[in-house]
């Protein structure tokens, strides 16, 4: 059996051969014979050879039309791509961040809200940061510059020093709490307009606590002093490249848990937030649109961008208190300016509206920089464009430590921009049953009256009239202007909304 296989494989072989030379020939033939066919038929181009092998990717070679064979070379890189390189903070650091921090930092999940999604047209992921254990995303950027200190520094040689901060709050807390946990002394410096319940905090995590300065701007200038003085390490709050890396990991989260993603709103104070996340986001998906949004009294990245450097700007007491900062970081300001597509304003009306609808439809406690994103989003806000509508859009709610007495004013606000509570002021007669007339007009109407004013002095138009402001309940605008209508039918010419003082 083995020597006939033996006797039989040269023929075989032969056989083989001479096929395989047939086969050859005919593909040449073939070759030929489909050459001449492009040429009779008008086509310019001959077949092209196929290519030697590479390595490298298909997307980055250069293929050359001429006949030098010799081996494909890699694209140069871009301008943007050389920029990316430059900048403070890179996707690497982003990166090494998010694995050193994991461990100590919540990793907070990214929600589809079905009434927002409902109330916007749009499909909108809500990245709850403020579930964070000191109230918000600060701890990421907090955790992760001690640890850069750690590293650089050593132990021992932190541990006689410290770190100091200046913060309206929620970069106070993180770093006290996450100095507490690593062992290093914290030293914060607050401003004056700092909500009690943040400063409360941190002298529980054991931070010293410095309040000074009428705004972030002048607490940053007493801490820089006392960095000299008392040879403490610095930590910027929103401008060190730690802190803008340790922020980045958020918008490796989000990538992660909303893949489908197409924009991302993010609210604007120092700008090391919207650096970080727009890095990691465009670092990962390209395509993703970045929108910024700030209050507008304190507009600092806005005026920056039109300054083409960070400059100073004056800033109004606002109820998004963690974003009133004078001027944007140097550092954040140049990595958020290459990757952000557009900076927004929003309005106080916004923000109350937001933090409204945040704790009736998705019962969370936000506070005012923390909702911003949001405030950009709602019907009339500077994002209600029709090229949002359908997309899936991620707003990062930053934080949640607000003060219960703010957080009574801001709902009260955001009632009166739903038009569900409403200030009027009618003039009626100063006889008795008067005012029960006005009263029970208004009460057989769903109006339920929550405050009223009395005053005589101020009319001077008729000695036996008197006005009444009234503040009142409804139901939304379509009630407000039911009632309207009825006080006008019934002989009265009301003065709707006034904040201010009767006169006559």
């Amino acid at each position: 059996m083995i020597r006939s296989l033996w006797a039989s494989a040269p023929r075989a072989i032969a056989s083989s051969s001479t096929s395989m030379a047939v086969v050859s020939s005919v593909l040449r033939k073939s070759a030929s014979n489909l050459a001449d066919a492009r040429v009779a038929a008008g086509f310019k181009y001959p077949i092209a050879t196929p290519r030697p092998f590479s390595a490298f990717s298909d997307d980055n070679i250069i293929v050359s039309n001429n006949d030098d064979p010799s081996p494909p070379t890699r694209k140069t890189k871009s301008e943007r791509e050389k920029m990316a390189e430059s900048l403070p903070v890179s996707f690497a650091d982003i990166s090494r961040a998010n694995v050193a921090i994991r461990n100590g930092v919540k990793r907070t999940p990214c929600v589809k809200s079905y009434f927002l999604s409902e109330l916007l047209g749009a499909n909108i992921f809500l990245k709850t940061e403020f579930q964070q254990f000191t109230g918000s995303f600060k701890e990421r950027g907090a955790r992760n510059a001690i640890l850069a200190l750690l590293r650089q520094m050593g132990r021992e040689e932190l541990q006689k020093t410290g770190v100091i901060a200046a913060s309206a709050g929620n970069h106070a807390l993180a770093l006290a709490y996450h100095g507490k946990d690593l062992g290093v002394p914290v030293t914060v410096v607050m401003p004056t307009v700092a909500p009690l319940a943040k400063v409360d905090k941190c002298r529980k995590f054991g931070a010293r606590i410095i309040i000074e300065g009428a705004h972030i701007g002048e607490a940053k200038a007493y801490a820089e002093n006392l960095v000299a003085s008392e040879q403490l390490e610095y930590v910027n709050g929103y401008d060190d490249p730690s802190i803008i890396a340790g922020a980045g990991t958020m918008g490796i989260e989000i990538i992660e848990d909303v893949p489908c993603v197409d924009v991302v709103v993010v609210p604007v104070g120092g700008a090391g937030l919207i650096a970080g996340i727009s890095c990691a986001v465009k670092t990962l998906k390209p395509d993703v649109t970045v929108f910024g949004v700030e209050p507008k009294f304190a507009a600092s990245y806005t005026a920056a961008l039109a300054a083409g450097k960070p400059v100073s700007v004056k800033v109004t007491p606002t109820l998004a208190d963690g974003l009133a900062v004078p001027m944007v970081g140097p550092h954040a300001f140049e990595v958020a300016r290459h990757y952000v597509d557009e900076c927004v304003l929003c309005t106080e009306k916004e923000v109350s509206l937001a933090i409204l609808r945040l704790i009736e439809n998705e019962k969370m406690v936000v506070e005012g920089g923390g909702a911003a994103g949001l405030a950009a989003l709602l019907p009339g806000a500077q994002l209600d464009r029709p090229e949002l509508k359908g997309k899936n859009i991620v707003v990062p709610l930053c934080g949640g430590n607000i003060d219960t007495t703010v957080l009574g004013r801001v709902l009260e606000r955001g009632l009166a921009a739903d038009d569900r509570l409403k200030a009027l002021v009618a003039t009626v007669s100063d006889r008795p049953g008067g005012i029960a007339k006005l009263t029970t007009l208004l009460g057989n109407h769903g109006a339920s009256i929550k405050d009223m004013y009395h005053q005589r002095a101020f009319l001077h138009s008729n000695i036996d009239h008197v006005q009444v402001k009234v503040v009142i309940e409804l139901q939304g605008k379509e009630h407000a202007d039911k009632v309207k209508q009825v006080l006008l039918e019934h002989g009265y010419d009301p003065i709707w909304d006034q904040g201010q003082p009767l006169i006559g």
